[in-house]
């Protein structure tokens, strides 16, 4: 059989992207939007303000918006939400979506305190949209819930300080074993392009830095 061919994906700085597909607009974490097209469905991974943004939900937000979301974030945003916690499968849309975890387990904030800690319920996403699976991972360290993902896509953190480094997103690729992979959370003040660059000249699968959109 053949594979699918590849679904537009636009980077939008940061962790945000918009996924186009099965005739449906998708963002992730929108923020610092420009504007862009409405929103069939929009799924935010935590209540941090640089992934949950309401005014930049409120951009491209119509009628038959569909906003996936955990709790904390789903109490700062208004239209019809759908809240998931880890380990949760729902249909959105017609858009099958896993809620994975997400969270540190070497980045901390002060002694013994990470800046995502497992207990917030922070999660990524694992979704099928025109015949790809995609990982859009959150902001994460490497966790035992990536392995043997086997997305498709593997959108991946990069800038280490409050997300995985370099070195440990390469080790995650391994694990997780997606065909090809995008790193993010570089670009915004943390975490540079350069960054991104030395991941993908490693990485153990295919790898592409996407031009920044707005």
């Amino acid at each position: 059989m053949d594979r699918p061919e590849k679904i537009p994906i636009h980077w939008l700085g940061h962790d945000s992207f918009r996924v186009e597909g099965d005739g449906l607009v998708i963002y992730i974490d929108p923020w610092q939007l420009a504007g862009g097209p409405e929103a069939d469905l929009v799924l935010i991974t935590h209540d941090h303000p640089d992934h949950c943004s309401p005014a930049d939900v409120a951009k491209v937000l119509g009628k038959e918006t569909r906003i996936v979301t955990i709790q904390a974030a789903a109490a700062k945003l208004k239209g019809e939400v759908q809240v998931v916690k880890p380990g949760d499968t729902v249909t959105v849309k017609g858009v099958q979506i896993t809620a994975i975890p997400a969270y540190n387990v070497n980045k901390f904030r002060s002694p013994g305190v990470p800046y995502h800690p497992r207990e917030a319920g922070h999660v990524g996403y694992l979704m099928t949209v025109g015949g790809q699976r995609i990982y859009h991972a959150g902001d994460t360290d490497r966790i035992p819930e990536m392995k043997g993902l086997e997305p498709d896509v593997a959108l991946l953190p990069v800038s280490g300080i409050y997300v995985m480094t370099v070195e440990e997103a390469l080790e995650a690729v391994r694990d997780i074993h997606p065909k090809r992979v995008i790193p993010m959370h570089v670009g915004a003040g943390i975490g540079s392009l350069e960054d991104a660059e030395r991941f993908t000249a490693r990485s153990p699968v295919p790898a592409e830095v996407l031009a920044l959109e707005r």
